[in-house]
């Protein structure tokens, strides 16, 4: 076994494996750029190495300064963890040559399955089935116009050496396959350094299903199960579930012995995912192979109860196998919540800056549900524009679906982050969506329940009662404590507050009362009780306790005058007045948005790449102006309406924040 390995990645994979090699008793050589030189990877480690610039291509994706780290530090054995080297074939072969170990399978493994257009051909031949589609090299925009109109729209333009949904789009049209080449090259260029793309058909209503596979050095590959990957936005997956609701045993079986022969085929000797897109029906086609540890591996590791990261290290020192297929057993089921730095209510666009405020919820397993926060940042610490906008997978783990995704739900509402927009509204709002409870999926699931975008919706019903119940609570407590303040000039017995109050929840009015019991108060709205049992101390930013009996947790932001409340998916301002304090707060103006209408502002900080337009010019709706990178992701920003340009702000190069000024329309 190893004595030191090397981490040649960065973020919450690079703590992921650190982890793991501690509990093995392997010391671990952390990697870090200029933006990463106070990462949560690099104090983690016992060792750490700077590699260059903040830019991915100057640090992270040279091979050789990887070479140099491990050989400075004497470390045996390199782990990838995914994205940057993780699929490049020259990088084991580099690493051989050095007489490194990589963590991960063969080149020659490599080579066949993870090069998307090669992997096809691979399957092909083992009379795989596959999705209809062009697996040779494209030249440019016109040869993609001529495949896409033989195959039928629409298309799937996808990078060969992509992978996390970057290079990747699809186009319903001639036009959109035009574009959708130019920017899928572009994007799989500069996030893996390899501008081939393909074409093949996009099917309509898919599921995306994947079976994990695990092989060693002496011939032997298993499967371990499924996951569901269905939940996708932009085509990068934003939740995933182990085991599937599609699939039946008999289905799981032959989707698993189809994977493990074609990894059979390829002499496959590490974890590795094979993919599949799946009709709801339960036909299924081969889609590619990802020749890595996969970003959603921990659901698979919660109902097998395999470390996969273990597994992959002690197959690179070249154990076999700890078990057989036989001994692989399915138990409970997983769900995975990636939690992005992102804005839901800006159509998901980047968000950076420093998380003034970083709380997950707490790890660990409680009346057979089982709590885990994979992570690779601290509060205090900066999201930059550089790396993936990834912040945490946040996983459950419970006997039953539904049981998990209540976990799911209640550990989302019970996670506090400010500084930075994320998307934790958004997927508290998909744990209550009933269509995802129902596990009727889809890849469209958010383009189709989310057409319009997201908003955060207002919380109605049994929500609206509980969160009225807490911003009481949370007023109630607020007053106990005026009275206990010192050198007040009435006597502290002589201060009384109205038990009568009124809860402004949004826009909706809920008149409460107060009232003692034993061991507390109750919160009485509508003549009904809720008692109230919590030990939240002013200040904290997720409220947790009981209401009416029932486990609650509450995301609490103060505002002006009141707090702003979310839970279960929805969210609110909410003040709580007295009666004569709400009549003169309805009289109150509201307070009127400046115009920007006639303006193009950025929606996300990032770097201007391209200024599609120029003073004077008249445009019309829908055409793209300028072209702003964030994240490895270029955004395309288009018209809205009919206009001219009457100035321009901004020029190639440039870094906006967020709301800067582009542009000016007449």
């Amino acid at each position: 076994m190893f004595d030191k390995i090397l981490i040649a990645n960065r973020g919450e994979i690079a703590c992921r494996v650190i982890k793991t090699a501690r509990r093995m008793g392997i010391k671990t050589v952390a990697v870090y750029s200029d933006a990463d030189r106070d990462a949560l990877h690099v104090e983690m480690a016992d060792e750490a190495v700077h590699i260059g610039p903040a830019a991915a291509a100057g640090s992270y994706l040279v091979i050789e300064k990887i070479i140099e780290a491990c050989k400075a530090t004497g470390a045996q054995a390199v782990h990838p963890g995914y994205g940057f080297l993780s699929e490049r074939e020259a990088f084991p072969k580099a690493l051989a040559e050095a007489g490194i170990v990589f963590i991960g399978p063969n080149p020659g493994a490599i080579a066949a399955m993870g090069d998307k257009i090669e992997s096809k051909k691979a399957a092909a031949a083992a009379k795989v089935s596959t999705v209809p589609g062009y697996l040779g090299v494209i030249e440019g925009p016109e040869q993609a116009v001529k495949i896409a109109d033989e195959i039928g729209y629409p298309v799937m333009i996808k990078a060969s050496a992509g992978g996390g949904g970057k290079g990747m789009r699809i186009a319903y049209s001639a036009d959109e396959v035009a574009e959708g080449f130019a920017r899928a090259k572009s994007e799989a260029a500069s996030s893996f350094g390899d501008d081939r793309v393909f074409v093949e058909k996009f099917i309509t209503d898919p599921r995306h299903i994947e079976i994990q596979v695990l092989g060693d050095k002496h011939g032997n590959v298993i499967y371990l199960g499924e996951r569901e990957c269905s939940i996708q936005r932009r085509n990068q997956k934003v939740i995933e579930e182990a085991p599937s609701p599609l699939l039946d045993e008999a289905t799981r079986r032959l989707m698993g012995e189809q994977a493990v022969a074609l990894a059979r085929a390829v002499g496959y000797d590490s974890a590795g995912t094979v993919e599949f897109v799946a009709g709801q029906d339960k036909s299924f086609y081969f889609l590619e192979m990802n020749t890595r540890l996969q970003v959603e591996h921990p659901v698979t590791e919660m109902i097998t109860g395999i470390d996969l990261v273990e597994e992959m290290i002690r197959v690179a020192a070249g154990e076999k196998l700890r078990m057989s297929q036989a001994d692989v057993k399915l138990k409970g089921w997983s769900v995975e919540s990636r939690i992005y730095a992102e804005d839901p209510v800006r159509n998901f666009l980047p968000s950076t800056g420093r998380l003034v405020t970083y709380r997950p919820p707490q790890e660990g397993e409680s009346h057979g549900v089982t709590v885990r926060n994979d992570t690779g940042v601290y509060e205090g610490g900066e999201i930059s524009i550089y790396y993936d906008p990834m912040i945490a997978k946040l996983v459950t783990h419970a006997p039953t679906r539904e049981q998990a995704i209540e976990a799911q739900a209640t550990a989302l509402d019970a996670f506090a982050i400010e500084g930075i927009r994320h998307n934790i509204p958004f997927l508290s709002a998909l744990m209550q969506h009933p269509r995802w409870q129902s596990g009727k999926l889809s890849t469209g699931f958010i383009a189709e329940e989310f057409p319009q975008g997201f908003k955060a919706p207002a919380p109605v019903g049994e929500v609206a009662l509980r969160m009225a119940a807490v911003g009481a609570a949370i007023d109630h407590l607020l007053n106990e404590r005026k009275r206990h303040i010192s050198g007040q000039m009435r006597h502290v017995s002589s201060v009384r507050f109205d038990r009568e109050r009124v809860v402004l929840l949004g826009r909706e009015r809920h008149e409460v009362v107060i009232e003692d019991i034993e061991g507390g108060f109750a919160v009485v709205i509508g003549g009904q009780s809720w008692p109230i049992v919590s030990g939240w101390v002013p200040g904290e930013p997720v409220w947790t306790g009981t209401v009416g009996g029932e486990q609650v947790a509450v995301q609490v932001r103060p505002i002006l005058n009141g707090v702003v409340l979310s839970h279960a998916g929805a969210s609110a301002e909410v003040r709580v007045y007295t009666k004569r304090e709400a009549e003169l707060a309805a009289l109150m103006p509201e307070r009127l948005e400046a115009d920007t209408g006639k303006q193009l502002l950025c929606p996300m900080p990032g770097l201007v790449k391209a200024i599609s337009v120029s003073v004077g010019q008249e445009i019309k709706a829908g055409e793209p102006l300028c072209i702003v990178e964030a994240m490895k992701m270029e955004n395309v920003l288009r018209a809205e309406r009919d206009g001219t340009i009457a100035k321009i702000h901004a020029k190639e190069g440039d870094s906006l924040a967020v709301d800067a000024v582009i542009m000016e329309f007449a």
